[in-house]
């Protein structure tokens, strides 16, 4: 049986840990810059491109299939819900060349019914135009433009309160509200 000093060793390792992901992870924030452009297909067979959400504003979630991605999934699924009257596109990646087989099993225990697309990325191309790898789950906003305006690593901030669908919300209706602005 693991002791309490133990335990409380094994918090503080994670929480240092978790700060030092951030802080490396700081180096993959392309807020400001273009969103790299990828087609893939989806669950459903549908082929996406980031491209043609060209004038919306996009909600990318990359992810892996691991509890703190079904969170983040299911943020994004209120997201979709929220603005599906809205110039809003929401997009699921699993990033991390998961096969079909294995992605639609875990899609299937999300606490939601997913509408949004959900893509495969086999050669995990995304993880590699967007710096996820080991930080995941990412969920960036991108403008109508195709510009990078927000990005979330994790579902948690450095004070342990949740990334929820508010806060992506949140940043969705400020380019919402200036859709020919392209200024942060």
């Amino acid at each position: 049986m693991m002791t309490r000093s133990k335990k409380w060793a094994l918090v503080l390792a994670s929480v240092l840990l978790g700060v030092w992901g951030l802080a490396e992870a700081s180096s993959f924030f392309k807020v400001g810059e273009p969103a790299p452009n990828f087609t893939l297909t989806a669950l459903d067979g549908q082929t996406v491109s980031l491209d043609q959400f060209k004038g919306k504003v996009v909600v990318l979630g990359l992810f892996h299939i691991c509890q703190p991605c079904l969170l983040q999934s299911t943020n994004l699924q209120k997201v979709a819900e929220a603005t599906q009257d809205k110039q809003v596109a929401v997009v699921g990646v699993n990033s991390s060349g998961d096969s079909k087989a294995d992605v639609t099993e875990f899609v299937q225990t999300f606490p939601v019914k997913v509408t949004y697309p959900y893509l495969l990325d086999p050669q995990q191309t995304t993880d590699k135009l967007y710096g996820g790898g080991k930080f995941i789950p990412n969920v960036y906003v991108i403008d109508q433009q195709g510009v990078i305006r927000w990005q979330r690593v994790g579902n948690f901030f450095t004070d342990g309160t949740l990334a929820g669908h508010e806060m992506i919300l949140q940043e969705v209706e400020k380019l919402l509200a200036s859709p020919g602005s392209s200024s942060m």
